[in-house]
């Protein structure tokens, strides 16, 4: 071990490199100093992150939420600027990474996320897509990022690169598809690729090449409900669950070896008033929806051999004006409602063995504009 000598004051006093043998004076004021960057940082153990996107004013908002609390702390920085009308927003699996969808800039903007304070800072040039991104998928292994063009009724596929994030376009995207794509979202394998088309009430399969190349799974596209909107996945990649807007309804589909779809047995089922966003627990037990005109929270129990949703004892569960987003924290401790009517973000404690939701107290946070986009992550 190396040792040098120093003078603080009139004092000698030795110091080890390492700072094994640091003087009283010198840990005092690297703990101060410790606790003031993680007070300004919002850095803090037992946390996650969250990121919204903020149409009206082109910005990420970017917040700490505490494991035990949900309570919600702004990042410093935040919020950071963005493209025009940003609205997806995704984080790559690894963290070290998020993507944002520009609506009206037709671009894909990229952030580095700094792993101990969780700020964004964007990499340039931002990557062209079709017109109007309005969705984002990613695969599991965070190699593959699908867009869906809704005014450009395509589907763009991006390889990324591990060691930047940048985005390159997949030959032979973007891919037609029928008009008007608004949600989509990718099997945990990767192997394939739903999109849902609202006017016609249906979902487009397709088969995920490595290369991120796209085939339609024979029998596509799929019946939904009048009003398709949203769809999300359980995390074993057994069954797609679809939000109906228009006929109020959420419907179960099965996934088959050659990702066909198939209706589960009472499929469509009731729900609230125009339900728009949907998210599944991360152990796959429980399914979450959001009604948008009835303004509360569905809940239902999933069968995982036959993917039956039973509504639980509780549902439904009140929330905020105009619920548009439905997201489940990584510990499957919380699920957090955006509010667009209230300009909030609501954390709901989730019942231990129950799934059923408790508001975990007043407002979490209260954003500056409507949300675009909701992401959270570790």
């Amino acid at each position: 071990m190396t040792v040098r000598q120093t003078k603080a004051g009139s004092d000698i006093r030795t110091i080890a490199d390492g700072g094994r043998n640091m003087s009283i004076v010198g840990k005092a004021m690297l703990l101060l100093s410790t606790l003031l960057f993680l007070a300004l940082t919002g850095c803090a153990p037992g946390t996650h992150v969250a990121y919204v996107t903020l149409p009206d004013s082109n910005g990420v908002a970017a917040y700490r939420i505490r494991d035990v609390s949900g309570a919600f702390t702004e990042i410093i920085g935040s919020p950071y600027l963005a493209g025009t009308s940003p609205a997806a927003i995704l984080l790559s699996p690894s963290g070290r990474y998020a993507y944002v969808a520009n609506r009206i800039d037709n671009s894909i903007s990229l952030y580095s996320v700094n792993s101990l304070i969780g700020s964004l800072t964007e990499i340039f040039p931002r990557t062209t897509t079709g017109l109007d991104p309005a969705a984002m998928a990613m695969n599991s292994a965070g190699s593959l990022l699908f867009v869906a063009n809704e005014i450009g009724s395509s589907i763009s596929v991006y390889s990324i690169n591990s060691a930047s994030g940048a985005l390159s376009q997949a030959a032979g995207t973007p891919v037609s598809t029928s008009p008007n794509p608004v949600a989509l979202a990718v099997t945990p394998s990767g192997n394939f690729l739903y999109v849902v088309n609202t006017n016609l009430g249906v979902i487009f399969g397709y088969s995920v090449a490595s290369s991120g190349a796209l085939q339609l799974v024979s029998g596509s596209p799929f019946p939904s409900d009048t009003g398709a909107f949203a769809l999300t996945m359980d995390p074993a990649g057994h069954f797609v669950y679809v939000a109906n807007s228009t006929a109020n309804t959420v419907s179960v589909l099965a996934i088959a070896a050659n990702g066909a779809l198939s209706h589960v047995p009472g499929s469509p089922f009731a729900t609230g008033t125009t339900p728009v966003a949907l998210a599944t627990s991360p152990n796959g037990q429980y399914l979450y929806i959001v009604n948008e005109s009835s303004n509360n929270i569905t809940e239902y129990s999933i069968a995982p051999a036959t993917g039956f949703a039973s509504t639980l004892t509780g549902s439904p569960v009140s929330c905020g004006i105009a619920p548009t987003f439905v997201v489940a924290d990584p510990n499957g401790y919380f699920v957090y409602v955006v509010s667009q009517g209230a300009k909030t973000i609501s954390s709901f404690l989730v019942g231990s063995g129950t799934g059923e939701l408790t508001a975990a107290g007043p407002k979490s946070a209260t954003t500056s504009a409507i949300v675009g986009g909701i992401s959270v992550g570790h």
